[in-house]
């Protein structure tokens, strides 16, 4: 067997990485092809869009990520219209407009499917200077985008959506650590908001609107889960010194309700024009049964046949009682709802739906610069 050791005598973990890629059948290393194309598009500011696109740029937009990211994928902004509709807008990078079809990056993008986190370090989808520069919705820059805009109203009801690219400024690049320390009364206001004249009040509509679409899901039988993660902290050297827990926060909450209206709203655009797109799927959880002992293990009862609303209400009642170990408990509802898959689902055919987010049309188009389906749906 071979041992991957470092200079400090301990184990490479770095090394371990690398090979971990390669036994899965990923490919870790950017080929030089594709090196050669990352030169040749930075001498290029330009990007291949020819379609004449909405100018944004004035617009108060903002990103909220991990903290460390630099992949940014999404920017939002939200208005209170007169009548007191909410109107969303979340941009997502435009990364079909660098990526050409076809090309060495394209061809590289589509082999690994997917950027890979290992905890000690990151294999990027497509080459760092696209993924954390020209595709990503950077702090202080201007970037193409494709844009999802709706129409909230005060029940979470989506009344209209368009799709459509635009050029827009980030003017803000925020972290769910501090916004959401601070949006749930623990910390100060982060200086990136405070900072910024009107970002407070944005920030707080974007929650508001975030908690309309989350309350209409949960009364349509969405899931709320909450499981324990924990991520490794590396030092320079590769070496693991601690273990950080990611907690839920008003802050992740925001983003999770946009991106999954963004991508219900992406799914019924693509269906409304006919189109054969790639759907995410949860389907009817085929271990229900398991998960109604499971209720009855806590003296409640749920329906024989699969019901994502009882699921949800039992889970939410759970919560309340027992929150301590409710983080056990949206485990073992995970692991026996079994895994999403991806679907072809072609012009006027019926969805599968989404079982865990109660949503009958849904596909990835969020997060173009580290999931290869997103930049697929793109290519519409």
């Amino acid at each position: 067997m071979t041992k991957h050791h470092s200079h400090a005598g301990s184990l490479d973990l770095r090394a371990i990485a690398h090979q971990a890629m390669l036994d899965a059948g990923f490919s870790p290393d950017m080929p030089l092809s594709v090196t050669a194309e990352v030169q040749d598009l930075n001498s290029h500011e330009q990007d291949r869009s020819t379609a004449p696109a909405r100018d944004l740029r004035s617009l108060l937009w903002s990103s909220i990520d991990d903290a460390k990211s630099r992949d940014l994928d999404q920017v939002e902004y939200v208005e209170r219209l007169p009548d007191g509709i909410l109107r969303v807008l979340i941009g997502i990078a435009d990364v079909d407009a660098r990526v050409e079809q076809g090309s060495a990056i394209d061809t590289h993008a589509a082999t690994n499917t997917t950027s890979v986190y290992t905890g000690v370090m990151t294999f990027p989808m497509l080459p760092e200077e696209l993924s954390t520069d020209l595709t990503s919705l950077v702090g202080g820059a201007d970037r193409t985008s494709i844009v999802t805009e709706m129409l909230v109203s005060a029940n979470g009801t989506v009344k209209q959506a368009q799709i459509y690219q635009a050029r827009l400024h980030n003017y803000a690049k925020l972290a769910y650590e501090t916004v959401g320390a601070w949006l749930d009364g623990k910390a100060e206001m982060p200086a990136e908001v405070a900072q910024m004249p009107n970002m407070e009040a944005q920030i707080r509509l974007q929650l508001e609107a975030a908690q309309h679409l989350r309350e209409l899901r949960r009364e349509h039988g969405a899931l709320e889960l909450e499981t324990l993660q924990a991520t490794p902290v590396v030092n320079h050297t590769g070496q693991v010194t601690d273990l950080a827990s990611v907690e839920r926060n008003s802050a992740r909450d925001i983003i999770e309700n946009f991106m999954i209206a963004a991508n219900v709203a992406m799914a019924e655009f693509l269906e409304a024009h006919g189109v054969t797109s790639l759907r995410r799927v949860v389907r009817t959880p085929k271990y229900w049964p398991r998960i109604v002992e499971i209720a009855h293990g806590f003296e409640e009862e749920l329906p024989a046949e699969p019901n994502s609303r009882a699921l949800a209400d039992f889970m939410a009642r759970r919560k309340t009682a027992d929150p301590l170990h409710f983080p056990d408990l949206s485990l073992s509802i995970v692991k026996l709802l079994g895994p999403g898959e991806y679907t072809v689902q072609t012009a006027r055919a019926e969805s599968e739906g989404h079982f865990g987010l109660a949503v009958q049309d849904y596909t990835h188009s969020t997060a173009p610069n580290r999931r290869f389906a997103d930049l697929v749906t793109q290519r519409w």
